[in-house]
Order: structure tokens, then sequence, then C-alpha cells
């Protein structure tokens, strides 16, 4: 069996295979991250990531364009997210119970829609998924080759947005003006930056990229939607923009450690490992919790994160 794991093909496997699970949560935890960025946690992303699942698959199956599914779901994700934004930011309602209403709310719905649309069949329906780009060249290196340069067009895009999102919010004026408002928002009203307006952008923008992150798992990891296809990756990715400091780069260095985890279960169960199998399952979901906790109490959370901003309270 040690043979076996430092083969090429396993090392080839393991790596492809921790790029394509981590790639749904490092797009959740961007989008997360974005949005935490602005003083909101949405915890409406487990549930903003079903619907988009579904919304993604369903578009797909009666279009047979599987990117007019990705648009839907970044179009569903928005919409989720333009209701969190109503009731956290306007409202100025409790962001914990808003982000947990919009999950249960949007779990329901997604199920719902799916019912209606394809009724309760034996075999799901499926729909011809995104297959693997290779990129000539680069594709043909000995090992590394086939793992990062055979992927999909999804995960290609997932990493170029990393450094997007990271120089946006650390190296652009509008970036800072989104960090001023997730730390001091009354800071940020006093320069001329609407805060309310900053902070549902950053939501929305946030709730694409869910939407997104949800239609990749049935649109390219999958081809088929299922009730427990997001398998909790939603609250995988808030605990990754907390691993990450807020940061896009360290918190997909969390997803990464994550994927790889979940990689190495499944090729571990095909190794014959006599090991429970509900054990292997429990690997990578332990290992993120013990991580986190011995980075949380470091971790700087922006000072305004769950604080309403009600500028009549300003002088207060």
């Amino acid at each position: 069996m040690i043979s076996e794991i430092f083969s090429e093909a396993f090392i080839t496997g393991i790596i492809g295979a921790t790029l394509r699970i981590s790639t749904p949560i490092i797009l959740a935890t961007l989008g997360e991250i974005i949005t935490e960025r602005s003083g909101v946690l949405n915890l409406g992303i487990e549930g903003t990531m079903l619907f988009g699942a579904a919304v993604g698959f369903l578009v797909t199956f009666a279009t047979g364009s599987l990117w007019l599914g990705v648009l839907a779901a970044a179009i569903g994700g928005m919409l989720l997210a333009l209701l969190m934004a109503v009731l956290s930011v306007y409202l100025g309602l409790s962001q914990h119970v808003s982000g947990l209403g919009i999950t249960i709310f949007a779990s329901g719905l997604a199920m719902f829609i799916y019912r209606l649309a394809v009724g309760a069949p034996i075999v799901p329906p499926t729909v011809d998924p995104f297959t693997p780009v290779a990129i000539p060249l680069l594709s043909k290196i000995p090992i590394i080759g086939p793992s990062f340069f055979n992927q999909y067009i999804l995960t290609y895009i997932t990493w170029i947005l990393i450094p997007v999102v990271s120089v946006f919010l650390f190296r652009t004026k509008p970036g800072l003006r989104i960090r001023t408002v997730g730390q001091n928002p009354f800071a940020a009203d006093t320069v001329g930056v609407n805060v309310n307006l900053t902070r549902t952008l950053c939501v929305v923008t946030g709730g694409a990229f869910f939407g997104v992150a949800g239609a990749f798992l049935t649109l390219a990891y999958q081809n088929m939607f299922l009730i427990d296809v997001i398998g909790g990756r939603g609250w995988i990715a808030i605990a990754m923009t907390i691993f990450g400091n807020w940061n896009p780069v360290m918190g997909t260095v969390g997803a990464l450690i994550f994927g790889f985890l979940d990689a190495l279960q499944l090729r571990m169960q095909t190794l014959g490992v006599e090991l429970p199998f509900h054990i292997f399952l429990m690997i990578p979901y332990v290992i993120t919790i013990v991580a986190l906790v011995s980075v949380s109490r470091k971790a700087t959370v922006p000072a305004g994160l769950l604080k309403p901003y009600r500028r009549e309270e300003k002088g207060g």
C-alpha cells in the first residue's frame, strides 16, 4: 500500500482531486470574505449554494446550456443575498437570525422548484456536465501537468479570482472603502462613503459567488442535483474565512487543506484501509475544526462585523 501511495498515479490523482474538491469552497470563501469585510456575516451561504445548485441544474437541464445555468445560479444567489441585505443592512435585524432564516428558506425553495420541475423520479435526471480542459504543453508536464492543467474551466476561473479579489481588497481604493466600512462604518460615512450601499453591493457580490459555487457541484463535479449535494461546504467556507483571517490567499490555503484531506480519505478507502467508513468521512471535518480552534484566538475580526449601521447613532 505504501508503494501505491507514493506512485505517480496516486500523487497526480490526489492533487487533481484536491483542486476539484476545493473549488466550490474557495469560491464560497472568497464571497464570504468580501461580505464579511464590509461588516456583514452571511449565514445564508449554505442555503444559497443549494439554491444555486438547483437553479443552475434546472436551467441547464431545460436549455442545454451550461453557461446559462451558471449565470442563473449567480443571479439566484444575488437575489437571496439582496434579501439578506434588506434584512440585515437596511432593517438592522440580527445577521445570525437573518442568515439562518435564508438558509432554511433557500433550501426549502430549492427542493420545491426542483420537485415542481422534474417531479420525484426514481432515477434523478442528469445533464452533460463541464469536462476538464487540458492546457496545451503545460498539461504534459509529469505529475503537475495532469493535476493542475487539466481542470474544469470553472476551476481555472476560481484560481484567477483569488489574486483578483486579494488585489481588489488590499490594493485599490474601493477595497479600502470596503475594509473601512467593515472596520469603522462611522469613519467611512464621515469621508463620504455610503455605508449601506457598500455593504449591500458586497453582500450581493458574495451571493453571486455562493450561487456559482453551488452550480459547480451540479454542473461539473457531478451531473445531477441531490438534496445533500452541498454537504456542509457552506459552513466550511465560513470556517475557512476565519481560518484565513479574512484574507483571500490564506482562506484559499485553508480550503486546499480541506480539499486535500477529503481527497485523501476517498483514496484511502479505495486502497482497502480497514477503518469504518464514517471515520474516513469525519477526518477532513475534524481536522478543520482543530485548525479553526487553533487560529481563532489570533483572528483579527473586522470591528464592524455583525453591527448594523444607523447614521442617527453616529453621535452616540
